[in-house]
C-alpha cells in the first residue's frame, strides 16, 4: 500500500503522511464535517419545524375561514327564515283578518235572515238586532197584543259553531238579566249531550233552528196570556197583591238567583283564600321553628366548646329544652 504524501507549499519537499501525522489532519478534519452536516441537519430540522408551523397555520387559518363561511351562511339562513316567517305570519295574519271579516260579514247576514224569520213570522211584534256594547244576545223580540199593549220580551241567539259550550247558557241568562227579558233562547246547530230537539237548561230555552219558530209562538202566546190575566186583574190588586206577584214573578226570580250565585261564588273564593292562607301560615311556623332550633344547636356546640366562657344569650336556653328532651 503507497502511503500518501504531501508537498510542502515553500520547498517543495514530499512528505510521507504516517498514520501519526495523519491521524490529527484525518480527525480535525472529520469534525469539520460532523460540524457541517449537523449545521445541515439543525438547519433542516429549523426548516421542517417552520414548515410545521406554516402548514398549522394554514390548517387553522382554514379552518377560521370555513367557520366564519359557516358562520355567514347560518346568519344568512337565519335573516332569510326570519323574513320568510315574517311574511308567512303576515299572509296567515291578512288570511285571517279576511276570514274573520268574511265570518262577521256571514253572521250579519244570519242575523238579518233570522230577523227577516221573525218578522214574517210575527208582524206585529218589534224585532230588532241587539245594540252593540248595550247587552248581549243578536235579537230582541217585542211581544206585542192584539191591540198594541207591550206583552213581554225574548231575547234570542244563536250559535252555527260545531261544538257545544256549557258556558253559553251562563252568558246568555246574565244577558236576560241585563236586557230585562222574561225568556231567553239560544239556537244552535250543536246541542249539548242528551238534547234532541230542545229544552229548558237553567232557564234558558236551548232549540234546534228547525224548533225555533215552533218554540217562538209557545213562549209568545204565554206572553200575551200572561199580559191579559195581569190587565184583568189590574185594578183588583192591592198593594199586598202586587208585591206577592213580584215575589212570585219571574224578575224576583232572577234577581234571587243572581244573588245567590255571587254570594256563591264569594264563599268559593273566601274559602279558596282560607285554605291558602292556612297552607301559608303553616309553612312560616315550620321555617321559624326549624331557625330557632338550628340557631339553639349551634349554641349548644359553641357552649361545649366554650364552656361557661360563652355568654348566655335570653331565649335560647328555652329553645334548647325541647331538644334535649328529644334526643332523651
Amino acid at each position: 500500500m503507497v502511503e500518501p504524501v504531501i508537498a510542502c507549499p515553500h520547498c517543495h519537499k514530499e512528505i510521507k503522511l504516517t498514520e501519526s501525522l495523519a491521524a490529527p489532519l484525518v480527525e480535525a478534519t472529520r469534525r469539520e464535517y460532523e460540524a457541517k452536516l449537523a449545521e445541515k441537519d439543525s438547519e433542516v430540522t429549523r426548516r421542517e419545524s417552520a414548515l410545521r408551523d406554516q402548514e398549522r397555520e394554514l390548517t387553522d387559518a382554514k379552518e377560521r375561514i370555513d367557520e366564519q363561511i359557516q358562520e355567514g351562511v347560518r346568519r344568512e339562513r337565519q335573516t332569510i327564515a326570519a323574513e320568510e316567517a315574517k311574511k308567512a305570519r303576515l299572509l296567515v295574519w291578512d288570511e285571517l283578518a279576511g276570514k274573520s271579516q268574511e265570518v262577521s260579514e256571514l253572521e250579519e247576514i244570519l242575523k238579518l235572515k233570522d230577523n227577516k224569520l221573525l218578522t214574517a213570522k210575527f208582524p206585529i211584534d218589534i224585532i230588532e238586532p241587539v245594540p252593540k256594547g248595550e247587552f248581549g244576545g243578536d235579537l230582541i223580540q217585542r211581544v206585542l197584543g192584539s191591540s198594541g199593549q207591550q206583552c213581554g220580551t225574548i231575547l234570542w241567539e244563536s250559535k252555527r259553531t260545531r261544538n257545544w259550550s256549557d258556558a253559553w247558557i251562563s252568558k246568555l241568562r246574565n244577558d236576560q238579566r241585563a236586557a230585562r227579558a222574561d225568556f231567553g233562547v239560544f239556537v244552535t246547530r250543536t246541542l249539548p249531550k242528551g238534547v234532541d230537539s230542545f229544552e229548558l237548561i237553567d232557564g234558558i230555552w236551548v232549540v234546534q233552528y228547525r224548533f225555533a219558530i215552533p218554540i217562538a209562538t209557545a213562549l209568545r202566546q204565554s206572553l200575551i196570556e200572561i199580559a191579559g190575566v195581569r190587565q184583568a186583574n189590574e185594578g183588583q190588586y192591592t198593594k199586598m197583591g202586587m208585591v206577592y206577584q213580584y215575589l212570585t214573578g219571574p224578575r224576583f226570580r232572577d234577581h234571587v238567583q243572581s244573588i245567590v250565585e255571587k254570594f256563591t261564588e264569594m264563599e268559593e273564593d273566601l274559602s279558596r283564600e282560607r285554605k291558602t292562607m292556612t297552607r301559608l301560615w303553616a309553612k312560616r311556623e315550620e321555617q321559624i321553628r326549624r331557625v330557632i332550633s338550628s340557631t339553639a344547636g349551634m349554641y349548644g356546640d359553641l357552649q361545649g366548646i366554650a364552656g361557661k366562657g360563652l355568654n348566655e344569650i335570653e331565649g335560647l336556653e328555652i329553645a334548647m329544652l325541647p331538644a334535649e328532651v328529644t334526643q332523651d
